[in-house]
């Protein structure tokens, strides 16, 4: 992004610190990437495929420095199944000016639920 790019983006988030800025991008992120994947088809043969195809879509969202996709359970070669928010692993990090900011989302048993959760903030 080119620095004018950057200030113009900027002055649309003026509002927010760059700790709740990096919390929105890490929210709006996950959420993008939760209501577009879920239900793609997804077999053993095309899982990792699929953890990089949506690893590296997400990367374009504005402050993703990086993101790791896992796609879990029990998959068969031959057979696919939609994805669905029980089978996602994900890690993502995102960084405004000095705040660095890792978010989950994850499937907690106990809650039966896919929840998407701050790990820790860090201001460097």
């Amino acid at each position: 992004m080119r620095i004018e790019e950057k200030d113009l983006f900027k002055s649309y988030f003026k509002n927010l610190t760059p700790r709740e800025r990096a919390l929105f991008e890490g929210g709006i992120t996950l959420g993008a990437l939760f209501h577009q994947f879920i239900g793609t088809p997804v077999s053993l043969k095309n899982r990792e495929i699929l953890e990089r195809a949506i690893e590296e879509s997400m990367k374009n969202q504005p402050c993703v420095q990086d993101i790791s996709v896992k796609i879990v359970g029990d998959l068969k070669e031959e057979e696919y199944i939609p994805l669905d928010g029980s089978m996602l692993d994900v890690k993502l990090k995102t960084e405004v000016e000095n705040t660095v900011a890792y978010l989950r989302l994850k499937y907690i048993e106990d809650l039966n639920y896919p929840l998407m959760y701050v790990e820790k903030i860090e201001e460097r």
